[in-house]
């Protein structure tokens, strides 16, 4: 599997590009690792190897995948997510704490954390609902990655309608929090939520709006009709 790896690590330098790595680069405000390399391309790439990996079993895969989260490199962390989201089926509890793992030690921007917690985290929380308790311990970690990670894990779940009890409760720990990048994190899922439950979010947003940053307030309405937007972001 080693040769794999290092197959997979040569064809990303191979399409790697400067000038979409300085692109990349401007587009984070936090220091990000980059080959530089549009996503279409990033995804190809791990379809493309993904078959010479499928027998290996999930074990030997999630060990991959590991291995691709320690170099560093977001184009890497991308490929791990990928072929980690189509492990889901085969998940145990026991998983948990490699997604955790990943999570608390190596994502380090926005673009990795909701790659892998939208689907891989999504799917195993899916899978293990009681695990959301843990998801509760995440947002009230002081990582702000984690914290974001927390919320954006139950993006797919609450687009579906799934534990709207637990996305509140959720929201409420991140609810005081001031950096920007938790609020629109927690503000894209109370818009998701808001899909199924509409009524239930701008009810929430009402109650809390006083004290609702305006980042997350404008998240959580997006897609509410006009005359809810106008009443929520009324002084």
């Amino acid at each position: 599997m080693k040769d794999i790896l290092e197959k997979v690590r040569r064809e990303l330098k191979e399409a790697s590009d400067e000038k979409t790595r300085e692109q990349g680069l401007r587009y984070f405000r936090e220091e990000v690792k980059l080959y530089g390399i549009r996503a279409k391309t990033v995804s190809e790439i791990a379809k493309a190897n993904y078959p010479l990996i499928r027998k290996a079993g999930k074990d030997e895969i999630l060990a991959m995948c590991d291995s691709l989260w320690k170099s560093d490199m977001m184009e890497e962390s991308f490929v791990a997510c990928m072929w980690s989201e189509k492990q889901a089926t085969a998940f145990v509890p026991a998983d948990f704490s490699i997604l955790e793992k990943w999570v608390h030690n190596y994502v380090t921007n926005w673009a990795s954390c909701d790659t892998l917690c939208n689907h891989t985290v999504g799917d195993f929380i899916q899978k293990y609902p009681e695990y959301i308790a843990e998801l509760k311990k995440w947002a009230r970690s002081d990582n702000r990655w984690v914290k974001r990670a927390s919320a954006v894990s139950l993006i797919i779940p609450a687009r579906k309608g799934k534990f709207p009890e637990d996305i509140f409760e959720i929201a409420d720990i991140l609810l005081p929090d001031r950096d920007d990048m938790v609020q629109k994190g927690y503000g894209w899922m109370l818009k998701e939520a808001s899909k199924p439950y509409q009524k239930e979010v701008f009810d929430y947003v009402m109650d809390h709006k006083a004290v609702m940053p305006r980042t997350a307030l404008r998240y959580a309405i997006e897609k509410m009709p006009p005359d809810m937007r106008a009443a929520a972001m009324s002084k």
